[in-house]
């Protein structure tokens, strides 16, 4: 379990850490002479740039000795309405999944903000996480990790960002793992769950309302692909979240069982959006590592 915006209980676990940036030596690869990053050295790398927006920015933090076959891929998706937030808000909590995932890249992005009711609208930032799944991808040989064993992690915005990513865009079934943390599932009735300006912001975003415009509302819904196909999916919710609705979870809980998709539900009695107690905030991180692991060992 991560948080984004508030102070974390997982910086609990974590303490205080200091990061060391090395700068990783390159060499000539002997397949297609292209410079690629030195497989034995432990490498971050910020802000590396995956379009042309200067939003379009990811951080990769690269274990040491990795391989392109044996090192997987965990991508962190940040919550804040899809109006607001960074990666930079996992920045304190980086070290602590760099521990439980050892041979893990761990790969954190940014995409382009929504500023209604003009500037990237719905899908610019569903149309960002498929680019920057692609520049993951493409440039797999040159980071060393293996790109078909993809686990993604996401709060809030984030998490529904990643469920849309593993359910509707998964390209060769790359994506092996989801963690959904408190993700929205059904923008119909997260629209109705809003009122007054919140929801005028919200039907700018989304491009009307449900009424209005409902294909949007069911294509932009985590809820509308889920299949027999979906990857194993955790969830994590609380019952006094006021932001999304945790009956959306409930759900999705509903649905991934019907379709015979492996998952877990947890649910947190009396906890809110995105401040999660220590005590649960520690079992949902270790629970999210312990599924992750198990499903991409």
């Amino acid at each position: 379990m991560i948080h984004t915006v508030k102070k974390t209980a997982l910086q609990f676990i974590a303490g205080i850490f200091l990061f060391s940036f090395v700068i990783s030596s390159c060499k000539k690869d002997n397949g297609n002479n292209a410079i690629t990053t030195n497989a034995a050295v432990k490498l971050d790398s910020m802000d590396i740039a995956y379009g042309t927006d200067p939003a379009q920015k990811m951080d990769i933090y690269l274990p040491q000795n990795r391989t392109d076959t044996n090192t997987k891929v965990f991508v962190m998706i940040h919550g804040g309405a899809w109006s607001a937030g960074d990666k930079t808000g996992f920045n304190a909590n980086i070290p602590s999944v760099q521990a439980g995932l050892t041979n893990y890249a761990i790969i954190n992005i940014n995409y382009r903000l929504a500023v209604p009711p003009a500037t990237n609208l719905w899908p610019t930032q569903l149309n960002d996480i498929n680019t920057a799944f692609d520049y993951i991808v493409n440039n797999a040989n040159y980071y060393h990790y293996n790109a078909t064993k993809i686990a993604v992690y996401g709060e809030s915005a984030g998490a529904h960002l990643g469920m849309l990513k593993a359910y509707q865009y998964n390209f060769g079934g790359r994506i092996k793992a989801v963690v959904d943390v408190f993700g929205p599932t059904d923008m119909a009735d997260l629209y109705n769950f809003q009122n007054g300006l919140n929801q005028q912001l919200f039907s700018s975003f989304m491009g009307g309302t449900p009424t209005t415009n409902p294909t949007a509302y069911t294509n932009a819904s985590p809820l509308s692909y889920v299949n027999q196909f979906c990857p194993p999916t955790i969830i994590f919710h609380g019952t006094a979240d006021n932001v999304v609705p945790y009956s959306q979870s409930v759900r999705l809980n509903s649905a991934l069982e019907a379709a015979g998709v492996g998952h877990q539900y947890n649910e947190y009695p009396g906890e809110p959006h995105g401040q999660f107690s220590a005590t649960n905030a520690i079992d949902a991180f270790n629970k999210g590592l312990a599924f992750t692991l198990f499903n991409l060992p």
